[in-house]
C-alpha cells in the first residue's frame, strides 16, 4: 500500500504517466524493490523522460541562450578593447607599463551556432607553482596573464586546442578579459619628450613634443595632453602646430587638444610661463607629471590579434536520424568586415574592431 501511494504521488507531480502506467509499475516491482522502498519512489519514473532534442545534444544544454532565434541578417559584432597603462620618465625611459583588456561581442545569429576564435596568443593561465617571469614577446605571438573567460566557453577543448570555442549568448556579452604585462612587448601609441627650463624667479619656459608611435594610415581621437604648471602663474603664451591649446588656472595645467591625431607625427608645443614675484621664500616646484588622454582605433597595445573567426552552424534534419552538422567558416586578420555565404543559404556578416584607449598614461617633467 505504502508503494502504491508514492508511485500515485509521482504521477500527480509529473504530470506525465497514466494511471495505466502507475498499475503497471505497481505488479513490475521486484523483490529488491520490496527491500528498499526509496528506489520505487519518484527516480524510476524520471528514467522515462522525454531524450532531449538532438541540437542540444550537439551543442550541450545551455542556459544563457534559448532555441528558436531567427534574424533575417544573422550578423557578429567583436571589438577587441584595450586600456593602456604608462609611467615614463622624462628622458623616455618606461618605468612601468601594463595593459588591460577585454573581448566584447555582439551576436544576433540564428538557430544554435558554434563560434571558434583563433588568437595570435600562447595564452597561459598563470599557476602559482610557475615564476612570475614572462619572455618577452617574439614573432607574431604574445602572452596573455589574468585570462578569464564568460561561461559559455568550452574550456575543455581551450585546453586541449587553445582555441576559444562557444555557444554565444544572444546580443551583447563580454567573452573574455585579460592582462598583458610584458613591459618590452607593449606597442606604446605616443612618446612624450618635455624640456621645461626656469629661468629665475618669475619665468618658465616649456617644450613638449608628442611622437605618434603608430602606422602612418592610422589615427587618433579625442587627444588632450595636461602640462601642468606651478600655482603662482600669472600670464601663459604658447604656440603649438597642431590642435589647440588654453591655460586653465583651476587645474593649474596647459590643456592641448587635437581632434584627430594622424600616426608619424611629432606635434610640438611652446610655451613661457610668467609667475607671480612673491616676498616669501620661493617653494620648489614638484613636478606633477604630464597625463594624456586618448583614443586609437585598429590598434592594440599588446599587438592581440583575431587570427580565424569560424562559425559553425548545427542543423537537424530528425530526432531520430543522425545529426547533420553544416560548418560556415571564415578566416581573416585585421580585416574590419566579411560575409560568409554557403550553399545552404546561411549567411554571416562578421565586424572586427580594435581600439586602445588610455588607462593612466603618466610622464614625468
Amino acid at each position: 500500500m505504502l508503494i502504491f501511494l508514492r508511485v500515485a504521488a509521482s504521477c500527480r507531480a509529473l504530470k506525465s504517466k497514466s494511471w495505466t502506467l502507475v498499475i503497471h509499475k505497481i505488479f513490475s516491482i521486484n523483490f529488491e524493490a520490496l527491500h528498499h522502498p526509496r528506489r520505487s519512489s519518484v527516480s524510476i519514473l524520471i528514467q522515462h523522460k522525454p531524450i532531449p532534442n538532438a541540437t542540444l545534444q550537439v551543442t550541450g544544454v545551455v542556459g544563457w541562450r534559448r532555441e528558436g532565434l531567427v534574424y533575417k541578417k544573422n550578423e557578429v559584432f567583436l571589438d577587441i578593447v584595450e586600456s593602456v597603462n604608462l609611467l615614463m620618465s622624462s628622458k623616455g625611459s618606461v618605468l612601468r607599463c601594463d595593459v588591460t583588456g577585454k573581448i566584447l561581442m555582439k551576436c544576433f545569429l540564428s538557430g544554435m551556432p558554434d563560434l571558434k576564435l583563433g588568437l595570435n596568443d600562447k595564452i597561459g593561465l598563470e599557476k602559482m607553482s610557475q615564476p612570475k617571469s614572462r619572455p618577452a614577446k617574439s614573432g607574431k605571438t604574445i602572452e596573455l596573464d589574468d585570462v578569464t573567460f564568460h561561461q559559455c566557453v568550452n574550456l575543455t577543448r581551450f585546453n586541449s586546442k587553445k582555441t576559444v570555442s562557444f555557444v554565444p549568448p544572444d546580443g551583447e556579452f563580454e567573452l573574455m578579459n585579460y592582462r598583458y604585462r610584458i613591459t618590452e612587448g607593449v606597442n606604446l601609441p605616443f612618446r612624450v619628450l618635455p624640456t621645461i627650463k626656469e629661468l629665475g624667479r618669475t619665468r618658465m619656459v616649456l617644450n613638449v613634443k608628442v611622437k605618434s608611435v603608430f602606422g602612418v594610415k592610422m589615427f587618433a581621437l579625442g587627444v588632450v595632453i595636461k602640462i601642468p604648471v606651478p600655482e603662482q602663474t600669472a600670464k601663459t603664451s604658447f604656440q603649438v602646430t597642431s590642435g589647440r591649446a588654453k591655460y586653465k588656472a583651476a587645474t593649474d595645467c596647459l590643456i592641448w587638444k587635437i581632434r584627430k591625431f594622424t600616426g608619424q607625427t611629432e606635434p610640438t608645443l611652446s610655451a613661457e610661463v610668467e609667475l607671480i614675484s612673491t616676498i616669501a621664500e620661493k617653494k620648489s616646484w614638484t613636478r606633477p607629471p604630464i597625463q594624456m588622454e586618448f583614443q586609437v582605433p585598429m590598434f592594440t597595445a599588446s599587438g592581440l590579434q583575431v587570427r580565424f573567426f569560424k562559425v559553425y552552424m548545427h542543423t537537424v534534419t530528425s530526432q531520430n536520424s543522425p545529426t547533420n552538422v553544416c560548418e560556415f567558416s571564415s578566416s581573416f586578420t585585421i580585416t574590419n568586415f566579411l560575409q560568409v555565404w554557403e550553399k545552404s543559404g546561411y549567411n554571416t556578416v562578421e565586424w572586427v574592431r580594435y581600439i586602445t584607449k588610455v588607462g593612466s598614461y603618466e610622464i614625468r617633467c
